[in-house]
This record gives C-alpha cells, sequence and structure tokens, in this order.
C-alpha cells in the first residue's frame, strides 16, 4: 500500500526547529512509500481509508514544534494521521486512534478504570509499541490506504453524515473533553483565541450544548473570521486584546514590556498553541477565571505572574476519553454544515500541496483521501 511515513529523524528534528516553515516541504521528514499491507493482530480488523484529516499537532510534529520529553510516548517510523474515516467489514466509521490499556492487552490502570483513557498511565507498555494510531511504529495511521483497528476503536457512521464532517469526530472529542474540564456556565460569555479548526469547533460545540453567553473569537483571517460567525459566534475580533476591550477589561502600562490587564472574560479557550496566543489567554481571562489550553503548545518562555497574582485556573488536554470520541460521533448527525471547516480535500500523492494549503494559509482544514 502508499503511505505518507515519518522517519523520526533527529537530525531533520534539529533542522526543522531551527528553520521552521522556511524549510521546504520537500526537506521535511516525511515521504510518500510503498509498504506491506498491514497484518491486523489477532481479533483487530483490517480497513481502508476513506478520509484522514492534516491536524496541527502532525504539523508540529514536522515543523520541529514538538517536545523532545514527550517521544519515549511515541514510536517511529510510523505512517502519521490519527483523524480517521475508514470502511471496515464494509461499514465507513470513525476510528478512534487511541491506544490504551484495553487494545495494549494490559488491566485497565486507574485511569482507564474510570474512563479517562486520555490519561492512560500504559501509552508506552504491552503488546503495542507506545502512541496512538498516526504515531505509532507498525500500526499505520490515516495517511494511507489501509489501516487495522481494534473493535473498541470503531464507531459506525450515519449515511447522512458526510465524509468531512466525519472527519472532525477526532478534534470535536478533543473539543468535548475539554469543555467538560472547564464546565464554562451556559450563560457566560467566552473567548476563543483561534479559529482553526479547534477554534471554531468549540463555537460549533458551545451552541450545540446550548449556550447562550456571548461567545467571542479572535481571528486573524478574513475566512476563519466568517465561518466563525456562521458556526454561531456571537462576536469575531482580529485579536484578544481587542476582544478584552469589548467586554471592559483595563489596560495598564508596565515600566519594561507589555502591559498588565485586569477583568476579562470568566472562561478563554486558547485553540491556537503559540507563545501569543497562551500569553493573550493569561490576560485576557478575568482574575479567577478558567483558562483551556486546546492549541498543544510546546516550547514557549513565557511569563507566568498572571497565573499567581491573578488567580487563575488553568485546564490542559490532549485527547479524550472513549465516552467523549463517541459523544462527538453521535452529535455529528445534529452538526449540520459542521463540514464547511473542511476546506480542502488532497489525494495522497498531493500530500505537498496539501501541506502547503496549510502552512501558506490558503484553507483551515485540510484532509486526505487515500
Amino acid at each position: 500500500m502508499k503511505a505518507l511515513v515519518f522517519s523520526g529523524s533527529v537530525p531533520r528534528y534539529l533542522l526543522a526547529r531551527a528553520l521552521g516553515k522556511r524549510l521546504p516541504i520537500g526537506l521535511w521528514d516525511l515521504a510518500l512509500r510503498e509498504l506491506p499491507e498491514p497484518e491486523a493482530p489477532p481479533g483487530w480488523e483490517a480497513g481502508r481509508v476513506v478520509l484522514a484529516g492534516i491536524c496541527g499537532s502532525d504539523l508540529a510534529l514536522l515543523l520541529g514544534k514538538s517536545s523532545p520529553r514527550l517521544a519515549p510516548f511515541f514510536s517511529f517510523p510510523a505512517v502519521l494521521g490519527h483523524e480517521i474515516v475508514a470502511e471496515v467489514g464494509g461499514t465507513r466509521a470513525a476510528i478512534c486512534p487511541l491506544l490504551a490499556c484495553r487494545e495494549r492487552g494490559l488491566d485497565p490502570c486507574a485511569a482507564c478504570a474510570r474512563g479517562e483513557e486520555a490519561l492512560c498511565r500504559n501509552v508506552a507498555e504491552g503488546g503495542v509499541p507506545p502512541g496512538m494510531l498516526g504515531y505509532c511504529r507498525g500500526l499505520p495511521g490515516g495517511w494511507g490506504e489501509r489501516i487495522v483497528a481494534h473493535p473498541a476503536q470503531i464507531h459506525p457512521l450515519p449515511a447522512a453524515v458526510p465524509d468531512e464532517r466525519a472527519v472532525l469526530a477526532e478534534p470535536l472529542a478533543v473539543v468535548l473533553r475539554g469543555l467538560r474540564l472547564l464546565a464554562p456556565g451556559l450563560s457566560s460569555p467566552v473567548l476563543i483565541i483561534g479559529a482553526g479548526p479547534i477554534g471554531l469547533l468549540c463555537v460549533a460545540a458551545l451552541r450545540i450544548a446550548g449556550h447562550t453567553g456571548e461567545i467571542h473569537v479572535a481571528a486573524r483571517y478574513p475566512l476563519q473570521a466568517r465561518l466563525a460567525r456562521e458556526l454561531g459566534a456571537s462576536r469575531v475580533h482580529p485579536d484578544a486584546w481587542t476582544a478584552a476591550r469589548a467586554v471592559g477589561a483595563r489596560e495598564y502600562r508596565a515600566p519594561l514590556g507589555p502591559p498588565a490587564w485586569r477583568g476579562g472574560f470568566p472562561y478563554v479557550i486558547d485553540a491556537a498553541g503559540t507563545r501569543s496566543s497562551v500569553e493573550q489567554a493569561l490576560w485576557t481571562v478575568e482574575e479567577g477565571g478558567g483558562v483551556l489550553l486546546l492549541g498543544a503548545p510546546g516550547h514557549l518562555g513565557l511569563d507566568f505572574s498572571p497565573l499567581w497574582f491573578r488567580g487563575i485556573r488553568l485546564v490542559g488536554t490532549y485527547t479524550y476519553g472513549r465516552g467523549d470520541f463517541r459523544r462527538a460521533v453521535e452529535l455529528l448527525p445534529e452538526a449540520e454544515g459542521l463540514e464547511r471547516i473542511v476546506t480542502h480535500v488532497f489525494p495522497l500523492h498531493r500530500y505537498r500541496e496539501a501541506l502547503a494549503t496549510l502552512v501558506r494559509r490558503r484553507g483551515v482544514k485540510v484532509a486526505i483521501r487515500p
């Protein structure tokens, strides 16, 4: 089968880390290869990939932004792609990429036993290489023609849900867990910083959940701003500082460096994962408020004084529990129009064009159809 393989080369990681988006895509640690058909472990099922998304965490890995301290919990070389729609046993399904205790043939750890597979302690243990589908040596992800999946990973999809909406089940599950942990009041104003796929899914998820409070979005690009409004944003701002001023936050000049702030939003969601977005989140949340990190930031070098000085509650989440993923799939039929977030779909052999579309900000969500 044909598949896109990330080798995990340390020299290439260092090169990407040094050059970032200036590194030509042809020099990224990614290659289209011909691989043997994957063999399904006993009790698992083989499937054909229908559609696979490109996630911000994939770009972070390819651009050298991921922390090396996380390396023990993943294994390479690997076929990337963890946002997967596949046909398994004649059934079209969203594939939950988690490889927690159950898939690893282990007794459940404390986290898995309470349904919080996002916190599984055994992601580098058992009979499966470290990682989840898309970051696991030997079990291919969605950027290839075939996958294998454990029955617990397979979530059948209603026929009326288009592929482009179905491929958003995985990032929607991330959002649902994050909102569950943050627990914003249904009538409380919320600020979402970043209007990429995660930020836009936050808007949609809040509205589907019955959130009646104002949803403010800081969006840098016109297409993102338009989609945010279409999905239910109350107000869209060019940046977080403008949003903070709109709700009465006050700015105080410091003798050196950027200003400090008082007031803001009771809840702020960072959906961008950059140094500037996290800084904005920590200063635009009101005193005693909650900040949710959904953007998976790596090395940032931030001033964390607002955490203790302003009494902020900081929540981070990376994946989800099985219940979150199941709930995401259940919500897809009522999330009509969500597929508009997927602005581009490319065949596998045009992967460089697909990646360039994201890096050059020509689209929002890009997917690959093997």
